[in-house]
C-alpha cells in the first residue's frame, strides 16, 4: 500500500472558487460536494458551500479543500511547496499561481543553485516553487 501526504486548504465561502483557479494551474480532475450534497449543515446559507473538494491534477499533485463553517474558526494554512526539475511546468504553476496575487520573492536564481520563488495567490494561500538547478561537473 502505497502512502500520500496531501495538502487541504481552508476557506471561508470561496473554496468553489479556489478550487476552480487551482484546476486552471494543475489540470486533472476536480470533485467538488456541497454541504447540502451530505446534510453536513443545519445552516441553509452553507448548502452551497464545498465540504470537501479534492483536486487530481496532472504531474501527480492532489490538492484537497473546503469552506468552512461560520460557526468554526479557520485555522491557519500552511505554505505549500512545490518542486522539481521539470522547468517549464514549475514556471507555468509559478506564473498561474502568482497572477493576482502577491509575489514575495521573484522566481529567480536562488544562491544553492536552484530557482526559487515565494507567492501569496490571489486567495491568500502561500506558495514555494523550487526547480532543481543542474548539477555543476
Amino acid at each position: 500500500m502505497s502512502v500520500q501526504l496531501n495538502p487541504y486548504l481552508n476557506f471561508r465561502d470561496n473554496a468553489k472558487d479556489a478550487m476552480e483557479f487551482y484546476h486552471s494551474v494543475f489540470g486533472g480532475k476536480l470533485d467538488l460536494s456541497t454541504f447540502a450534497e451530505f446534510h453536513a449543515s443545519d445552516d441553509p446559507a452553507e448548502a452551497d458551500k464545498i465540504m470537501h473538494g479534492q483536486l487530481t491534477g496532472d504531474n501527480g499533485v492532489v490538492l484537497m479543500g473546503a469552506d468552512v463553517p461560520q460557526s468554526m474558526a479557520i485555522t491557519a494554512n500552511s505554505t505549500v511547496s512545490l518542486s522539481g526539475d521539470d522547468e517549464e511546468t514549475l514556471t507555468g504553476y509559478w506564473n498561474k499561481l502568482s497572477d493576482g496575487g502577491t509575489v514575495a520573492e521573484k522566481l529567480a536564481k536562488a544562491p544553492w543553485g536552484d530557482t526559487f520563488g515565494m507567492c501569496t495567490d490571489k486567495f491568500g494561500v502561500p506558495w514555494l516553487v523550487n526547480i532543481s538547478g543542474t548539477p555543476q561537473p
